[in-house]
């Protein structure tokens, strides 16, 4: 199972284990079973810590528990083979539960063993979702840490016949006591906040009580981050909040078009940018979505910014980055229909669809992407798109072109989506024609374009396009004195990665420029 290089970084990593583990396995006479079987005792051939025994009695086969041998309670079960993107969670749990502590804030620690009650988590992922390693090692973290805590966490390509009997049609999908709990990339301060009722009042408090940023960017994205980091260096105190680190990169596959970075992925790039944010003094707060700006009536007056857990955060200046997010169809079936065959992420859930009948509506290069790496794995793909041609890269066009099992249909506009507890068509008029035409299939992915997060905004005087983007001059500055803006959330043209690090690293210039210009108010220096 493993080749030689994972074997040597496996066992240099099984060096930090400080008691012994145990791995249980449950299995059957396939083929699965069989590389669990090779992949259990190669791991545990490694360290003289490690012990793998096969005569588990789980139902689910196969699958295998990894648990600490001093206290069997403390566990987390995996379902199917955790390799590819979940490799790294495997070597995670492994170490936990070996007694190596997580690199997790320790006040999260505090609060998952605090949790009082019995919680037992099923979660699905696939091997080629990169929004699923972030969920199963929270779920696993927090079944290690607290005994009431059960995790199993399944790889729905293996236990195929679940994913359908549950309708698993979105990953990574969680249930709680059996009963669906979320669709969706989690942390695990999300999934403390959805279980623990007083989260929200005490981050709120916190919010309060932090004293006035000289800078406050809002999206930790590439756009934020750039501006955060050159604040930063210019020595101002820096606040960097945002709903979730990285922001769409987390949603990104492959990465091709940063120049010097000849390929990444997007996860990966978040990585690193984190760990660059972590080499300066700049106040990370995660989980933060803002629901009001309250702006300083005149240039060094305090901006307030407030969120949706009920606190609220002031700085001198602004840095608005919040980013977008996927633009939808909005059709009848779309909201019904959602993670139940309509989706928006075809490298994460497109393994659910193997063999089956989908559509990509779009032709940019987003959707004819999506169409390619789609049809290596369903059955039939049909591509939609509103315009008379295909808008995206002539080289994607060719090899969309050069696919036997994808039909393209132009000049269609989607007016339904159809299912009976889950998707089953889609409904489309010919805009030449006046036609409906009806198209038999179980999957929608939807590939249209990007919707700016800036409704927030809509009564702070911060004028906004006809698109809903902020106005921004030539320095990245809005109509407010002190506020600026950088990246896909405003009207800068081109949504790409290097032009958001850009516009947020010139928004961070500019907010410097501003502050050595504008002395603070006197209470603003009194509260600061």
């Amino acid at each position: 199972m493993l080749d030689d290089a994972m074997k040597t970084q496996l066992k240099q990593y099984l060096a930090n284990l400080r008691e012994p583990i145990e791995l249980v396995a449950s299995l059957g006479d396939d083929a699965k079973s069989a590389q669990t079987r090779e992949l259990l005792g190669e791991i545990a051939a490694l360290h003289d810590l490690v012990s793998a025994s096969y005569d588990g009695d789980n139902a689910r086969k196969p699958s295998f528990e990894i648990r600490r041998a001093s206290d069997t309670s403390r566990a987390v079960r995996f379902a199917g083979l955790p390799m590819g993107h979940e490799f790294t969670s495997l070597v995670l749990a492994l170490l936990w539960a070996g007694g190596h502590p997580p690199k997790v804030d320790a006040d999260l620690i505090e609060q998952v063993r605090a949790l009082d009650g019995d919680y037992d988590f099923e979660m699905f992922f696939s091997l080629s979702c990169h929004n699923c390693p972030d969920v199963v090692q929270a779920l696993t973290l927090m079944a290690l840490e607290n005994p009431r805590i059960s995790a199993t966490l399944i790889e729905g390509g293996t236990f195929q016949e679940e994913v359908e009997a549950r309708d698993v049609l979105a990953v990574p999908a969680t249930f709680l006591n059996g009963e669906p709990f979320y669709n969706g990339k989690m942390e695990l301060a999300e999934i403390l906040s959805k279980l623990d009722a007083g989260s929200d009042d005490r981050a709120a408090a916190q919010f309060d009580a932090k004293e006035p940023y000289e800078v406050l960017v809002l999206g930790s994205g590439p756009a934020g981050v750039g501006s955060a980091i050159y604040t930063a260096r210019k020595g101002y105190r820096t606040g960097l909040a945002g709903e979730r680190f990285g922001g769409q990169l987390q949603d990104t596959l492959g990465i091709e078009n940063l120049p010097g970075t000849p390929y990444t992925e997007g996860p990966k790039l978040a990585g690193e940018m984190q760990r660059h944010v972590g080499e300066y003094d700049i106040d990370v707060i995660n989980l933060a979505s803002a629901t009001k700006l309250v702006a300083a009536q005149r240039a060094g007056g305090l901006h307030t910014v407030e969120f949706a857990n009920g606190g609220s955060l002031k700085a001198r200046s602004l840095i608005l980055a919040t980013g977008a997010r996927w633009r939808e169809l909005g059709v009848p079936g779309e909201a019904e229909y959602r993670n139940k065959g309509v989706a928006y992420c075809p490298h994460c859930d497109g393994p659910l669809f193997k063999g089956k009948r989908v559509a990509v509506i779009g032709g940019g290069n987003s959707g004819v992407e999506a169409a390619i790496d789609l049809a290596n794995i369903v059955g039939h793909v049909t591509l939609i798109e509103f315009d008379d041609k295909l808008r995206a890269d002539e080289v994607l066009q060719a090899k969309l072109q050069s696919l036997g099992n994808v039909t393209i249909i132009k000049s269609a506009q989607t007016t339904k989506i159809t299912g009976d507890q889950r998707v089953n068509g889609l409904v489309y008029t010919d805009r030449k024609t006046g036609e409906q035409h009806r198209v038999e299939l179980e999957g929608v992915f939807v590939q249209i374009g990007l919707v700016p997060n800036t409704e927030w905004l809509k009564d702070s005087g911060i004028e906004l396009s006809q698109y809903g983007e902020i106005v921004i001059d030539s320095h990245g500055a809005t109509n407010l004195p002190g506020v600026f803006a950088a990246g896909d959330c405003t009207t800068v043209p081109y949504k790409q990665i290097v032009v958001a690090m850009g516009e947020g690293s010139k928004a961070g210039l500019s907010a410097f420029d501003y502050l050595i210009r504008n002395s603070a108010d006197e209470g603003v220096a009194e509260a600061a």
